[in-house]
């Protein structure tokens, strides 16, 4: 755990917890919540990023917390938001934007420990972090956000296999924790976003190019929208947005 911020100075301070937040879409929804007064946790399997995200937060007068974990792990998502709790003393938002492809994801040349590994990623990931952030969201009245994929909400052939199936499943996850935990103010989106410029692409069986990558969306583009939802009121639920570049077909 690396805690890179007097937490102590704004007790009231809203935190959302944010997986795959060191780099790409993660890091700029990061970037964003600090400039709106959140308290920022990061968490992603790479140390390294997640201190250079909390470090840039912190110079701007955020507060950040970096916790490196795997998603896959359930003891080391627990203890994860045990310290959350710890340092901040709350939990209010979730965006969980971990995720994972492979450049073989067709039927005809995939590898099946990828396509386990890639299932357990997208759609077991966020379902354990969700679970074990439950009881604080709760009490909070909290808000989750699933970055999923414009593969999760129309069939996108070359997204592959696995990718596809695991990311339409976060649909019913995100229903399914919006009429179940309603009385609780707890609230979901499932955020489907067209193709982002980021590093992600270079797990394309063919990798974008610069003149493809300059018409897509930027990390950017979909933290702005991450951030309207998390700001919205109590009594607001966006069940579902899906963002696109125009370029998308």
């Amino acid at each position: 755990m690396s805690i890179v911020t007097d937490t102590a100075a704004a007790p009231d301070r809203k935190v959302v917890w944010i997986t795959g937040g060191g780099t790409g879409t993660g890091r700029s929804v990061a970037a964003a919540a600090a400039r709106a007064g959140w308290g920022v946790v990061l968490s992603g399997r790479r140390a390294a990023p997640l201190e250079e995200t909390a470090a840039a937060i912190t110079r701007d007068g955020g507060a950040a917390l970096a916790l490196p974990l795997d998603v896959q792990d359930v003891q080391a998502v627990a203890a994860a938001r045990s310290a959350v709790v710890e340092e901040f003393g709350r939990l209010d938002g979730l965006v969980l934007a971990a995720g994972l492809n492979a450049p073989r994801r067709r039927w005809d040349d995939q590898d099946i420990a990828a396509v386990h590994d890639i299932i357990a990623t997208n759609l077991s990931g966020p379902a354990t972090v969700i679970d074990a952030a439950l009881p604080d969201l709760r009490r909070s009245g909290g808000v989750v956000v699933v970055v999923s994929s414009y593969a999760g909400w129309t069939f996108s052939p070359g997204a592959g296999v696995a990718y596809s199936a695991s990311k339409t499943a976060l649909g019913p996850l995100v229903r399914t924790l919006n009429q179940q935990e309603a009385p609780h103010g707890v609230r979901a989106c499932h955020l489907c976003p067209g193709d982002i410029a980021t590093d992600f692409l270079d797990q394309r069986p063919e990798v974008p190019d610069e003149a493809a990558r300059a018409v897509m969306l930027t990390p950017d583009d979909v933290a702005r929208t991450v951030q309207f939802v998390l700001d919205s009121p109590p009594h607001v639920r966006i069940d579902e947005l899906v963002l696109s570049p125009v370029s998308q077909r």
